[in-house]
């Protein structure tokens, strides 16, 4: 695609319909929960897979044309959706059935994940461990700083999802713990 997709030589300001196709699939096969596009001209585009980001597509102009989205399939898994209702459309392998409900602690920025304090250090928490809410977790590093991240809950941890070293996308599980452990 060349120029501007927002530019139109018309009386009334379109945007180009390929390009608000293909960044909804470039979000709907990312982590990336919204993305929001102005032009130069003062045209805006949100495009956004959960409610808390308004969902959908919205601009801030007027379009005289309905904006096209589809509906995030959700997996059938043992004759009812996935994911449960008030999470985000998030394409991730279904996790084994806990028996418990499990507890996430996301990442609450992009960044690299590290499980130690150090390299060589003993990690901060292993799986079976309980750990109280504050208590530091890990480390995000993000623009050169190191960020301790603190546990949202009580409970065991049943699983360290995210993998050391490995960039985390705002938002991703890094534990699941069991408040009940």
């Amino acid at each position: 695609m060349t120029g501007d997709p927002f530019d139109r030589t018309t009386t009334a300001t379109m945007i180009d319909l390929r390009y608000v196709k293909k960044l909804i699939e470039i979000i709907d096969e990312s982590t990336v929960d919204s993305i929001e596009i102005s032009s130069d001209k003062g045209m805006k585009i949100r495009i956004s897979k959960s409610p808390q980001g308004r969902g959908g597509v919205s601009m801030a102009a007027p379009v005289a044309m309905p904006a096209m989205v589809p509906a995030p399939a959700a997996p059938v898994v043992g004759g009812h959706s996935t994911p449960p209702e008030g999470s985000p459309g998030v394409a991730e392998p279904p996790a084994p059935a806990p028996a418990a409900k499990l507890l996430e602690v996301k990442s609450p920025m992009v960044g690299t994940f590290y499980a130690a304090p150090e390299p060589g250090a003993k990690p901060y928490v292993t799986a079976g461990q309980r750990v109280e809410k504050g208590e530091i977790v890990c480390i995000i590093e993000a623009m050169k700083i190191m960020n301790e991240i603190e546990s949202e809950y009580a409970g065991v941890v049943r699983e360290i999802v995210a993998s050391d070293g490995q960039p985390v996308e705002y938002g991703q599980a890094l534990y699941r713990i069991d408040p009940n452990g």
